[in-house]
């Protein structure tokens, strides 16, 4: 074994490499976890010379170190095919105009979307994330017609066109690849709706390779795992018991093809299930389900789980209010208290009071009927909850202890 920790790893369940005859006996052999890759920070799991290493991605974590990545110039060309077959689902040719407002630098976004790109063919803009002015400029003047960024900055970019007083007659945009966080299917849809363009959502991490360990194809119905390079399974978070198909649970991967930064059964706290039936798209791949949640996001209010997406999906489906939100976690003596905050459309909000309190028991009741707790809505005015160029603040938690 070239990384030492995962040869202490087999040493100590007297585990050889011969013993390994198929698939299923990697059930038997641990998990790798981001505590494990904090633990050999900043280059302690890679399994060539650094010499080797053409370059470096860090994940963008919220606490202690970052999660390191190493990259050979293979793995940078897989890279670059697996983003081209990302682009490729979502239904994305060399004559395409792809403009991509993911971050570019230590965060996988921008430069796995920039590659796979240039590898299908298509014109590149590097716009990367923010100045929303001009994304939008770009959009119109050089008829950019597939957009990459993330969900909530895909519904930002839909405010500042109606701000802009265009149209999406205006632009030329026919489809979307949204990652990098969970999005409900009213999302979705608002983002369509808006931008008249085809959204599909597509799934990486940095542990395994960054965007382009799954996608979205143009039928919608679980995004294709790539995995001739990324084995999954499917696991039961408490146990760590593999799941049958089509069963929900936490997604951990192997990565088969990866040289400088292998994992092995990497738990990535994901929850989704597999599907091996035939899409009808032609694709032979095992599919996910759209990640719904996390194990470690998951919220526990008074005893019951919460997961944002559900609360996003009811804001969907609530006419009068927009698809910007915040859930605001506080203690009152020992009891939680959930705020939902979300703004109301332009629209509504110059209605009367009458009008705003029906939405805002409308949206409290069926919160309530949906979670199992009771939350407090907070209507507010447009455009006062912040906005985000990358992954959305949803949660702001003021418990003590949080």
């Amino acid at each position: 074994m070239n990384v030492p920790w995962y040869a202490q790893q087999f040493r100590d369940l007297d585990f050889h490499p011969e013993d390994l005859k198929s698939l299923d006996d990697l059930a038997g052999l641990p998990f790798t976890t981001k505590f494990d890759l904090r633990d050999n920070y900043p280059l302690g799991l890679l399994a060539c010379s650094p010499s080797e290493v053409v370059r470096i991605h860090a994940s963008s974590g919220t606490t202690g170190k970052p999660i390191i990545a190493g990259y050979t110039a293979e793995d940078i060309n897989l890279w670059a095919e697996t983003m081209a077959r990302t682009l490729c689902c979502g239904g994305g040719t060399r004559h395409d105009i792809l403009q991509v407002a993911y971050g570019y630098g230590l965060f996988t976004g921008g430069l796995g979307l920039h590659y796979g790109g240039e590898r299908l063919g298509c014109m590149v803009i590097p716009m990367s994330a923010g100045n929303t002015s001009r994304q939008v400029l770009m959009m119109k003047d050089l008829g950019t017609t597939i957009l990459a960024c993330t969900p909530s900055y895909a519904l930002t970019l839909a405010d500042a066109l109606q701000e802009e007083g265009l149209t999406r007659e205006d632009l030329r945009l026919r489809s979307g690849v949204f990652g990098a966080e969970p999005w409900s299917e009213s999302a979705r849809q608002t983002v369509e709706e808006a931008l008249g363009l085809s959204a599909h959502d597509i799934y990486g991490l940095t542990e395994i390779i960054g965007p382009g360990v799954s996608a979205e194809c143009e039928e919608k119905n679980g995004l294709h795992i790539f995995d001739d390079h990324f084995y999954p399974e499917v696991i039961d978070p408490e146990t760590g018991t593999p799941l049958p198909p089509g069963t929900r649970g936490e997604l951990v991967f192997t990565t088969l093809t990866k040289r400088a930064f292998p994992v092995l059964r990497f738990r990535t706290r994901d929850l989704s299930a597999l599907h091996y039936e035939p899409c009808p798209c032609g694709r032979t791949h095992v599919r996910m389900d759209r990640i719904t949640g996390r194990t470690d996001d998951m919220l526990i209010i008074r005893g019951v789980n919460v997961f944002p997406s559900q609360i996003e999906e009811v804001i969907g489906q609530v006419e009068g209010v927009a698809p910007h939100y915040q859930l605001v976690l506080t203690r009152e003596g020992r009891l939680d208290q959930l705020e939902v905050r979300v703004e109301v459309s332009p629209a509504i909000f110059s209605d009367t009071v009458r009008g705003l309190e029906h939405v805002q028991q409308t949206l409290a009741q069926r919160l309530q009927s949906v979670l199992g707790i009771s939350a407090k809505v907070t209507l507010v005015e447009p455009k006062s909850i912040e906005r985000s160029v990358g992954k959305a603040k949803r949660v702001i938690d003021q418990r003590e202890g949080n």
